[in-house]
């Protein structure tokens, strides 16, 4: 494989960051973050219409464009950098993986789309109260009455959850685990937005109280589609981190360029140097291991649940060093609200979280490894 970009791809990264940066600004993120919508639907309009990236990873037979996985690696990093406040993650990368692993074509034709057009946003029900991700903690049960389903039970950290048109829940049925969808108006369903640290990515507690639902696929196809989405899921988190430690680098270079002490740039002294250059070591060793992860799942390569786990546990913690780093050394202005220095760190402990800790994927790394 090549670590490097092709023009294309350099081209992809150059327009969504002239992009966000025009239409998602600082100014924008933090009057997202208190809306309780979560989400600007003009932004997301745009990011359908004019750049087309809701539909970049979806097959052209789902009414996608057809590119890979590496493509929308290259847009979520630049998501991460921005910190843009969209559904992408859940609808694009959750909802969508879920769907594109699942033995269910009827569904397919149905959901993506109209997940591809940003008509329909789309998210992942799974989590227990407790956050845990892990499918053998699946609490959530469903029992057949008719053809329909009954879903009963609570599901937590629901990303975009309070704003989601349609639900892929994860519960656990007689014979074994299956995805079930439903339309969070339908009786039975109920949802409340919860107060996270990180205002910039909406959370919601799920609650199905005996709530009609459709099963998608069979038992054998769900368990492999809820392991690919975690799988796939845990790259894309990767490289929102990759993004995020590549914005705190070049935060922290400039103001220590242009913040004096003692008559001198604090970049002269040895300290910010030091802390600078771990933090572009850590940068570019996250590179590596997101683009190779990205590949892998391109490529459809036996190498995905390995460097999942291991890009997922890196990156992120690489992420969260240097979004301190970043704060310590703007001093004292790096703790206030006004500086955007604490979103990212917050959006680092987040994702640091979220699919699970990193000592738990890194758990999974060495169970995959036999160690």
């Amino acid at each position: 494989m090549d670590f490097a970009l092709d023009k294309e791809q350099e081209t992809l990264q150059e327009v969504v960051r002239d992009f966000l940066s025009a239409k998602s600004g600082e100014e924008a993120v933090r009057a997202y973050m208190e809306d309780p919508a979560g989400y600007d639907p003009a932004l997301w309009r745009q990011m359908a219409g004019e750049l087309s990236l809701q539909s970049l990873a979806i097959p052209e037979e789902y009414g996608g464009d057809g590119f890979t996985f590496v493509e929308l690696g290259i847009v979520l990093e630049e998501l991460g950098r921005s910190l843009a406040v969209t559904p992408f993650l859940a609808s694009c990368v959750m909802a969508a993986q879920t769907l594109l692993a699942l033995d269910d074509e009827e569904a397919r034709r149905e959901f993506l789309p109209r997940l591809a057009r940003g008509d329909l946003i789309g998210t992942v029900a799974m989590a227990g109260e407790a956050g845990s991700w892990r499918p053998e903690d699946v609490a959530t049960t469903a029992r057949r009455d008719g053809d329909a389903w009954i879903l009963d039970g609570t599901t937590s950290f629901v990303i975009d959850g309070a704003v989601a048109d349609v639900l892929l829940v994860v519960a656990r049925a007689d014979d074994g685990l299956g995805v079930f969808t439903l339309t969070p108006d339908v009786d039975g369903v109920s949802r409340t937005p919860l107060d996270c640290m990180d205002q910039t990515r909406k959370q919601a507690r799920v609650v199905f109280d005996g709530a009609r639902a459709r099963r998608l696929g069979t038992a054998a196809g769900a368990e492999r589609a809820v392991t690919a989405m975690l799988q796939h899921t845990a790259i894309a988190v990767a490289a929102e981190a990759l993004g995020g430690t590549a914005k705190v680098l070049d935060m922290a270079v400039e103001y220590a360029k242009t913040r004096e002490q003692f008559g001198r740039p604090i970049g002269s002294f040895q300290a910010i140097k030091h802390k600078c250059a771990t933090m572009l070591v850590e940068l570019e060793s996250s590179r590596s291991a997101v683009m190779y992860a990205l590949w892998a799942v391109s490529a459809g390569h036996e190498d995905v649940p390995m460097v999942a786990s291991l890009a997922k546990s890196f990156c992120v913690d690489a992420y969260l060093s240097a979004a301190s780093e970043n704060i310590q050394i703007h001093g004292g202005i790096g703790f206030t609200w006004e500086h955007p220095a604490h979103l990212y760190l917050k959006r680092a402990k987040n994702l640091q979280s979220f699919l699970g800790s990193s000592d738990q994927h890194r758990q999974l790394l060495a169970d995959h490894l036999g160690v």
